[in-house]
């Protein structure tokens, strides 16, 4: 690595105006003239965000001299050709104030950015080594600020925990897939079947660490052990950062970066495992599976990422959809949550599913191929439009596990299917799964015929009969209403006193009657509705009752006359009968 041929610097140049200085210095540049590129998307986040946009300056210099650099297009750049010999710098500040996971954030509390958002590509040189040198805003408040990262440390002074200095990557791939840290972070540490493992908190909280790290060792030793040992990484690093109110992570070869409502943590004295918390496990829960499962097997469509443009495949059912099964599972199997709180997540999975009618017209292999352009660009009628494949995903995965294990009496699960998946596309030759190789793995093991299971799982939108599914496993699932108030058709959004209509659904008493989305809803039979009235005015009606409702739409006054409709069916319960099963015995304890 001492012979890298790529040297970059990334250093907050100006937090209080949210800059980054971001340095490619290139000893080798392509002697026709170097191009560059700055990536449109990042890997795991299936949207083209174009990161060049927060590029605010940008300039290149050899020997000291400025270097003339052509814009090629939105994202790249060709430098005029240098004396040979000579190294070549292109220099750019960056705008960082994305507080987000996929992007850059910095001010004077902290700066965090993932790779994606602030290292140029040199064209052609994507495979070479480099080193990254981390630089200390220059201040002497900042000399309380540290660095985590799962980058590998190429210095002595990087090489002491959370310092600043050198640190090295074998390709440009794996520059972009280890997000940084900087800030005064709080800092807390495990070992997982012998890997060292780092929790980095930025923002305030009060979390309690002791049982944080208790909690992440139990749910990364069940996850490491369950593909089997060695883990893939010599190191791993959760990177959270702590708000008033947030939710998120990305997954990274060797770290997650994380963002969470300051509540989602434990704290000390804090009883049992309450739901954020629950939730927040299940978020660093997916993000480790993550690991395994899309960053070492992968779709063949991620065998060679062009961050220039979309990548599609239809297999982010599996990728997310497998993930979100298994973080939950997880969490039980580990015994960091109790059977009742599985169950409960369960259900809640099926709710989201059933209550968003896209689902019967948008399959999982298209919700997958339309992810850029649909799931991560909602509007108004997504839950028309669109299914989920994290959620409908996840149900597939169950359908699927039960299937195996029924079908098999319990010889075959959907556990040695993704074992069998690590071992032959992760660990094996890394060559990325086709569309029909899930389905022959699980044929190849079970003996089972799943033509049509998978048929219509992924590619039709008809409705898993998951009730008849559970019933050899001792458990049933209640299907009943989640409330007795007769049905509007629309989700509400508030806007201080006012009332809008966020979605109307198809099909529904609002749709049918002639309202929108984005209506604002102004009386019911001549009463003022408010966001705490409401309700209260549904729930004197009867299913089949006439409304007079008043909305403005723009800023038109408009009547419509609305029939409510019988209470949805929508929420779910699972019980599990209490004569012991050995089949549910094996699939909930693994």
């Amino acid at each position: 690595m001492n012979t890298a041929r790529i040297h970059y610097s990334i250093r907050p140049s100006n937090p209080k105006a949210h800059l980054l200085e971001v340095r490619c210095k290139l000893l080798d540049p392509d002697p026709p003239g170097q191009r560059f590129a700055m990536p449109a998307w990042t890997p795991g986040s299936y949207l083209i965000r174009d990161f060049a946009r927060h590029i605010v300056a940008i300039r290149a210099e050899a020997a000291g001299k400025p270097v003339r650099l052509e814009k090629i297009d939105k994202h790249s750049w060709r430098a005029a050709p240098v004396e040979k010999g000579e190294s070549l710098t292109v220099i750019c500040d960056i705008y960082a104030w994305d507080l987000s996971v996929r992007g850059a954030h910095v001010d004077q509390t902290h700066a965090f950015f993932n790779g994606s958002s602030v290292f140029l590509r040199a064209i052609g040189q994507e495979d070479r080594p480099c080193l990254i040198d981390l630089e200390r805003p220059v201040g002497s408040e900042f000399h309380g600020w540290r660095v985590a990262t799962a980058l590998t440390p190429a210095s002595r002074s990087a090489a002491r925990q959370c310092a600043f200095g050198l640190y090295r990557a074998e390709n440009y791939d794996e520059l972009i897939d280890h997000p940084v840290e900087m800030g005064s972070f709080t800092l807390g540490t495990f070992i997982a079947c012998g890997v060292p493992h780092e929790v980095a908190i930025s923002g305030r909280h009060d979390c309690d660490l002791e049982r944080l790290t208790s909690d992440l060792q139990r749910i990364c030793e069940w996850q490491i052990r369950f593909f089997g040992e060695p883990a893939p990484m010599p190191h791993y690093v959760f990177l959270v950062t702590a708000v008033g109110d947030a939710y998120g992570g990305l997954e990274h070869r060797a770290s997650a970066a994380l963002l969470c409502a300051r509540d989602d943590l434990p704290y000390r004295g804090m009883r049992g495992t309450p739901r954020r918390y629950q939730s927040f496990l299940g978020l660093c829960s997916h993000e480790y599976f993550h690991a395994w499962n899309v960053k070492r097997i992968k779709p063949a469509a991620f065998d060679s990422y062009n961050l220039d443009a979309e990548n599609y495949t239809t297999l982010l059912w599996a990728f997310e959809g497998f993930t979100s099964y298994y973080d939950d599972l997880a969490l039980l199997r580990c015994g960091a949550i109790k059977r009742k709180d599985w169950l409960k997540r369960i259900a809640t999975t099926i709710d989201k599913v059933q209550r968003e009618p896209g689902r019967q017209r948008q399959t999982l292999a298209d919700s997958s191929f339309d992810a850029w352009t649909k799931y991560y660009r909602p509007n108004e009628n997504t839950p028309n439009a669109v299914v989920s494949y994290y959620a409908k995903g996840a149900l597939v995965a169950l359908a699927l596990d039960l299937t195996l294990r029924a079908g098999t009496m319990g010889r075959i699960s959907l556990d040695d299917v993704m074992r069998a998946l690590w071992q032959r596309h992760g660990q094996g030759d890394g060559r990325g799964i086709g569309d029909d190789d899930i389905r022959l793995i699980a044929e190849e093991l079970s003996g089972l015929d799943l033509r049509q299971f998978f048929t219509e799982a992924i590619l039709g939108t008809s409705e898993m009969d998951l009730a008849s599914l559970m019933r050899p496993f001792g458990m049933r699932l209640q299907r009943t209403a989640a409330s007795s108030t007769p049905l509007l058709g629309a989700k509400t959004s508030h806007d201080g006193d006012h009332v809008r209509l966020a979605t109307v659904y198809d099909g529904g008493p609002a749709q049918r009657a002639g309202l929108s989305a984005g209506d604002t809803l102004l009386a019911i039979d001549g009463l003022r509705v408010t966001p705490l009235t409401l309700e209260r005015m549904l729930s004197r009606r009867r299913p089949g009752d006439s409304l007079i409702v008043h909305v403005f739409r723009r800023d038109e006054l408009m009547k419509f006359t609305v029939r409510v409709g019988e209470p949805a069916r929508d929420s779910h319960n699972l019980k599990t009968k209490r004569k012991p099963n050995a089949l549910r015995q094996a699939w909930l304890h693994g």
